[in-house]
């Protein structure tokens, strides 16, 4: 017997095939190894996967014929049966040699259906059915169909931004996500429909369609746009303004009122007089919902505030995020944007409890026997509930029908700790049925509100521009505060008397004087006065003795 080994060295990714020709009488057998580069999700970012296929021998009669190593998961073992029928079906012979796949690095578990594109491709190369040329200059990823076409796939986007970094010439993924992963710059974008495609252009037969995406374009077009405005409300002017102050500050809110006060239609609209987006939060945005699989349809650029409002039957796995494989959760969802909790009694405690942790350091960490991802958590909590279970303590005109000590227990189903970090507790009552049945709109647009917002918020950037992690009042550690929340001699009074007689605890404290901070700022005052400090201390309205009865 004969052997003749033929290497071949790839320009740039050093992809060495090693040809082994064994003669035998009436056949050839032959042996070849072929790498491809993929990504693979890890929180919101990725990391690059080398997927190696050795094709060579004859398999034992009634054996499986390939191998596949490097912590697969179910989902990516199946795969092979889906890249058999890709293959077959778009007129390719399917060589039954022993194959073998290592996804490296090893230690990492992979999981998924984007490998998909890669191993078939790897495959092709591996068994000289395709040239290998070019297979280093991309990063690839894809799901197949039985017929050769191509599926979407999670996380294309910070794939992209990866085969960015790692210096690729371009990433090649279904067309699908070919806008998602466009809006990354200086590299070469190709979505394709079928792997007939890939493998035309790897065999240099046609090229690939390049996708091209005005980042900053897209953003100026979709950037702010709400079906929603403030000026749909009618009366709540009070509600309204304590929503302008946890705008401007970015704090945390809760509203009690009966039913059929506002509670939702306030809170719906809380997006609206938020600042708009930078381009650099858009896209921290957009990774977390592309890593989700979240991604509306045709949409490249999440370009608005993210509003999220779970059913309180909600999970807190599906709040925080985690699973066996991690994903993002609702907070994560929600970041940069708004959680809306409605009526949040009635989540369980133990789901309410593991929000503690991320409302005060604005990230999420996941941690599993095998690995430990991060996700990114700054959101506005807004929650609201009704005052007691039959829903009218307090009511002007309807009579409360609860036993008594029902409200207290109604209202302990929220731990203290969590009551502690909603800056604003703040009372709904009904609207008047003359205010209804006007035809007049209010006066109060969002655009108007957003527009003293925003210049709060740039007393605030100007504030913490030593701070890096610090973007607003809400945001400020004790430490701070005492710098920066200064009183006068007759607030410290006034702050005493309140502290003392409703029982308020350091953090409440601190809660105080964050809001008069940004009740001041958007006065456009230096310091905080007692007007400032009494409106901070009157939105504390769960800690007043006797509130509950």
């Amino acid at each position: 017997m004969e052997f003749w080994q033929v290497e071949h060295l790839s320009k740039d990714r050093s992809t060495t095939l090693s040809i082994f020709l064994l003669n035998r009488p009436y056949s050839k057998i032959i042996f070849m190894l072929a790498k491809t580069f993929a990504g693979a999700v890890s929180g919101v970012s990725a990391k690059t996967i080398i997927i190696e296929v050795n094709a060579g021998g004859v398999p034992e009669s009634g054996k499986q014929f390939w191998h596949m190593v490097g912590l697969p998961d179910k989902s990516v073992r199946e795969g092979f049966q889906r890249i058999e029928a890709a293959i077959k079906n778009i007129h390719i012979k399917f060589p039954h040699l022993k194959l073998v796949v290592n996804l490296a690095p090893a230690n990492i578990p992979k999981e998924g259906s984007a490998y998909d594109l890669p191993v078939a491709l790897g495959m092709l190369a591996a068994t000289n059915q395709m040239l290998p040329d070019k297979l280093g200059e991309y990063l690839i990823i894809g799901e197949l169909a039985l017929d050769g076409a191509l599926r979407p796939i999670r996380g294309a986007l910070p794939i992209a931004i990866l085969a960015r970094n790692e210096k690729y010439k371009g990433i090649i993924l279904p067309k699908q996500n070919a806008k998602e992963a466009a809006i990354v710059s200086d590299i070469e974008v190709h979505g394709i429909e079928n792997l007939q495609e890939a493998v035309d252009f790897f065999n240099g037969a046609a090229p690939l369609p390049t996708t091209v995406v005005d980042t900053r374009d897209r953003f100026a077009i979709e950037h702010n746009k709400y079906d929603l405005d403030f000026s749909d409300v009618k009366g709540q002017e009070n509600i309204k303004r304590a929503l302008e102050l946890a705008a401007a500050g970015g704090h945390n809110v809760i509203l009690i009122g009966p039913p059929g006060a506002g509670k939702t239609m306030l809170a719906r609209r809380l997006p609206t007089i938020l600042p708009p987006l930078s381009l650099h939060e858009a896209l921290d945005t957009t990774k977390v919902y592309s890593v989700a699989g979240q991604l509306p349809d045709n949409t490249a650029l999440i370009a608005t505030r993210p509003y999220r409002s779970p059913h309180h039957t909600i999970s807190d796995v599906g709040l925080v995020g985690g699973g066996s494989n991690p994903c993002p959760g609702e907070i994560s969802l929600a970041h940069n944007g708004v959680l809306f909790l409605d009526e949040l009694p009635e989540f369980k405690r133990t789901v309410l409890e593991v929000l503690r942790q991320p409302m005060e350091e604005r990230r999420i960490t996941i941690s599993r026997a095998k690995i430990t991802v991060d996700y990114p958590a700054s959101f506005m909590l807004i929650a609201s509930m009704n005052p007691c279970p039959c829903g009218y303590y307090n009511h002007p005109e309807k009579p409360c029908v609860c036993a008594p000590g029902m409200v207290q227990r109604y209202l302990n189903k929220i731990s203290g700790p969590l009551l502690d970090r909603i800056d604003l507790h703040v009372e709904v009552t009904p609207v008047s049925y003359d205010e209804l049945s006007s035809n007049k709109r209010s006066k109060i647009t969002s655009k108007e509100i957003s527009k003293r917002v925003i210049v709060a918020r740039d007393i605030q950037t100007k504030r913490f521009e030593n701070h890096p992690k610090i973007y607003c009042n809400a945001h400020m550690p004790g430490r701070i505060v005492r710098d920066v929340c200064q009183l006068t001699p007759e607030g410290t009074a006034l702050l005493k008397k309140a502290m003392e007689r409703l029982q308020l605890s350091a953090r409440a404290f601190d809660r105080i004087l964050k809001v008069a901070r940004t009740a001041a700022d958007l006065s456009g005052r230096k310091d905080i006065n007692i007007e400032d400090l009494s409106e901070a201390i009157n939105y504390r309205s769960l800690d007043r003795e006797g509130w509950a009865g």
